[in-house]
């Protein structure tokens, strides 16, 4: 049966994996965003479906606005022992630090965090036959803990930290497989020279023997298609063969290539030599050698008829609950205004991921008073708008320190629908400087014209020109007063 790569597209980096009978969890790194920890269920490695969020308290997470683009939550990782699931990962922000969850149904309630000093980020948890939890983290180091309360019982120590001279050793996962321990690392950092290794001892705290064949997957200096590839989890399939999640990027236009939808999850195959795990190909079309079912049709609208949000929706370091409503007029989502524009950290925001190169996004919202609209975000200095208020649609760019308004339209009081349309850079239609897509941001009448108000280069919301770890959001906004919206549709365009 074949599937289409990534398996979880669009900003869902640094997967980690865990098998649970005949059920698969897996969890992702959030950032700077509120809800953190999306966690996804599947039972066949290839449709996953985002059941909840490990972090959706705000007593659970804390982002203040002091916190960077790029910073917030790293690198979970998911593991099930002793009939619970345990998560382990690190909020970089300002006062947070490492911290272990727990819940009994993965898609929650998860537990209040329990703190984990002195360790650094992408922390694993594994377990020995004596009862020994060991915490391997980026460096590559390693403590024995008590997971219930955080505390260090021993280390750290220095382990095994890849290849000579890579940099970034990070990313750990240590598993016992037959006789031996083997320790999974991604190094050469998360851009282009990404990859990953492994080593192995007869014991979880070494010493560690490298495998005389690493990196043993990396895309560095190829054309393929999937780049970045690394910080990666092994798994078994349903028929009892091995795989890998990973992440990588999908890079688009022409040099160095932008790469807009962030860090995605993909899953490759796995076969043992010698004692060693051997990733196969990783390409955007594979095959399983167990049924896949086709994936179900995507929900395109949400029409905001349930008194909470799906678990897709994101907003920016927080979400407090006077922000929103979907119960000021039923039906509809009201945002309230906490900022005046989408440079403020603070921002009433409310986005999904872009997970598809072309895709199309509409609203239809009522400003009344206020002001809001539709953005693409992909951090404060870099976003595009349709703001619509105060009798005025205005398209509106943030290209670092340059704030730009292409165009203002008298708009005519009363709900209006807005629309961006994400255009990909044709396949062959290759050019060194030529931008990853082209944006298409205007207004749509009722009869589904669109009328283009502003085409905007896509390379400016890209990480080659922001930098940091994230990808798009599309998503609601309100800078002014409180504004309503009946509906949001996300669809692909082929």
């Amino acid at each position: 049966m074949t599937f289409t790569n990534p398996v979880i597209a669009g900003m869902h980096p640094d997967p980690s994996v865990c098998r649970v009978g005949d059920d698969y969890y897996l969890a992702c790194s959030s950032f700077e965003y509120f809800p953190g920890v999306p966690i996804f269920h599947s039972r066949d490695l290839v449709n996953w479906e985002q059941i909840g969020n490990a972090l959706d308290r705000p007593g659970q997470l804390t982002l203040p606005p002091g916190t960077p683009s790029s910073g917030g939550v790293y690198a979970p990782t998911l593991r099930h022992h002793d009939g619970r699931f345990w998560l382990i990962t690190t909020n970089v922000a300002p006062g947070g630090g490492s911290m272990i969850l727990t819940a009994d149904d993965a898609r929650g309630p998860w537990s209040d965090p329990v703190p984990v000093p002195g360790i650094g980020i992408d922390p694993d948890l594994a377990w020995d036959d004596d009862g020994n939890c060991w915490c391997t983290y980026a460096g590559i180091s390693q403590i024995r803990l008590d997971p219930t309360t955080g505390r260090t019982l021993d280390g750290p120590h220095r382990l095994w930290s890849g290849g000579p001279h890579a940099q970034a050793p990070e990313a750990p996962h240590l598993y016992r497989i037959g006789e031996h321990w083997y320790l999974l690392i991604a190094e050469g950092g998360t851009e282009r020279g990404h990859a990953i290794s492994i080593a192995r001892a007869t014991s979880p705290n070494g010493p560690f023997e490298p495998c005389p064949a690493n990196p043993i997957l990396t895309h560095r200096g190829s054309n393929r298609p999937i780049q970045n590839t690394g910080h990666a989890d092994l798994v078994q399939g349903p028929d009892g063969s091995w795989w890998m999640v990973l992440l990588g990027v999908r890079p688009g236009g022409g040099t160095p290539g932008w790469h807009v939808l962030g860090r995605e999850t993909y899953l490759v195959p796995v076969a043992w030599t010698d004692g060693w795990p051997a990733p196969g190909d990783l390409t955007p079309e594979m095959t399983a050698p167990w049924p896949v079912p086709p994936p179900a049709p995507p929900q395109v609208r949400d029409d905001f008829d349930d008194l909470d949000l799906h678990p897709r929706w994101i907003s920016v370091r927080s979400r407090p609950a006077g922000s929103w409503s979907t119960t000021d007029r039923p039906g509809w989502l009201a945002l309230h205004a906490r900022g005046p524009s989408l440079d403020n950290p603070g921002v009433t925001f409310v986005g999904r991921r872009q997970q598809h190169p072309s895709c199309r996004v509409r609203v239809l919202l009522d400003p009344g008073a206020g002001r809001g609209g539709l953005a693409v975000r992909l951090d404060e200095r870099h976003h595009y708008e349709l703001e619509a208020g105060d009798g005025i649609v205005r398209v509106t760019a943030r290209l670092g320190s340059v704030l730009h308004t292409v165009t203002t339209r008298p708009l005519a009081a009363g709900p209006v629908r807005l629309r961006i349309d994400v255009i990909a850079t044709p396949d062959g239609h290759w050019h060194p400087t030529q931008g990853p897509d082209e944006l298409h941001l205007g207004i749509e009448t009722a009869d589904g014209t669109f009328q283009t108000l502003a085409q905007l280069d896509g390379r400016y919301l890209s990480t080659e020109v922001a930098g940091g770890f994230t990808g798009r959001v599309i998503g609601m906004f309100a800078t002014a007063g409180t504004v309503l919206f009946d509906w949001f549709d996300y669809e692909p365009i082929r």
